[in-house]
């Protein structure tokens, strides 16, 4: 076995993948905060800002399907541990080229949430395309980017 592949905690001595027990470990905070960008044409940029779209009100929409996202992501990825989030928030940012996606995540638990930070961005930015795609068809989602992530002790 490789000296990469040894310091993969999701492989096994034969290379093939394992979920990783967390059971040994203590119980921390753990936040995460991840962002994304959409770019879009000027005129849909305008529209979200205008709420004129004919889906309705994308960053409303996108934020539910964002927080919604983050408590789905041990369903989505295949080797992440279900956790119970504390908070889930997912911001916007309009840009005139688009908007910036922010979500931040927590949970009191014994492994971290970037993944489901990142989950949550990447879906709120394919909602956003979902539901612009009629009038643009020049978007593109980018820059899904894990930005922070902590762990403290438990204060009760």
């Amino acid at each position: 076995m490789s000296d990469l592949s040894s310091s993969l905690t999701h492989l096994r001595e034969d290379g093939s993948a394992a979920m990783v027990d967390v059971g040994d470990k203590p119980v921390v905070r753990r936040e995460a905060t991840a962002t994304g960008f959409i770019s879009l044409a000027p005129g849909t940029v305008a529209a979200i800002s205008d709420g004129e779209l004919p889906k309705g009100d994308v960053l409303a929409v996108a934020r539910i399907a964002g927080i919604q996202a983050a408590k789905k992501t041990a369903e989505l990825i295949p080797l992440c541990h279900q956790l119970p989030l504390t908070k889930v928030a997912v911001d916007f940012e309009i840009e005139p080229k688009g908007v910036k996606i922010l979500a931040s995540v927590r949970t009191d638990a014994k492994t971290g949430v970037e993944m489901e930070a990142l989950t949550a961005v990447s879906i709120a930015a394919m909602t956003i395309y979902d539901m612009c795609k009629a009038i643009d068809k020049a978007m593109v989602v980018s820059e899904i980017t894990l930005v922070e992530k902590t762990k403290s002790p438990v204060s009760n």
